[in-house]
């Protein structure tokens, strides 16, 4: 189950601004327990798909997971000791761009204990600060 998305606007996209805090997805609306992201940065596919592995493996397949970040962005690279100019590298790996505020993931029908074990092991996949967060508890 690649995430890699099936359509995009443009191949190549520029790195973009990565300043503020979301304002959309920062709430846990799904599940009953969720991961918000504290940081700022860019989550590849590649570690969504380890968090995705780590907390099924954890729950053991028991309740519902959420994944609420999604990588739209392609990253590009040049190969190493390449002269500058000859145009824009080709595409390395697709990105979901992370704001302080962003849920990345909420799980439902396991225990609170089940859940932050779960969700903990997720976070440490990746490489911003993490909060576990109730469904209602706002701050």
């Amino acid at each position: 189950m690649p995430l890699m998305p099936k359509r995009v606007k443009f191949r190549k996209t520029q790195r973009g601004n990565r300043g503020g805090n979301a304002q959309r997805g920062n709430a846990v609306s799904f599940g009953d327990f969720g991961l918000q992201c504290l940081g700022r940065g860019w989550m590849t596919n590649r570690q969504i798909e380890a968090c995705r592995v780590a907390i099924n493996r954890q729950l053991k397949r028991k309740g519902k997971v959420w994944i609420r970040v999604f990588p739209h962005k392609s990253i590009t690279g040049r190969p190493p000791e390449t002269r500058m100019g000859k145009g824009k590298g080709a595409v390395e790996a697709w990105v979901a761009v992370i704001r302080p505020g962003t849920m990345l993931f909420e799980v439902a029908g396991v225990s609170e204990s089940a859940a932050k074990g779960a969700l903990r092991l997720a976070s440490y996949k990746l490489g911003v600060p993490t909060r576990f967060v109730v469904r209602g508890n706002h701050g």
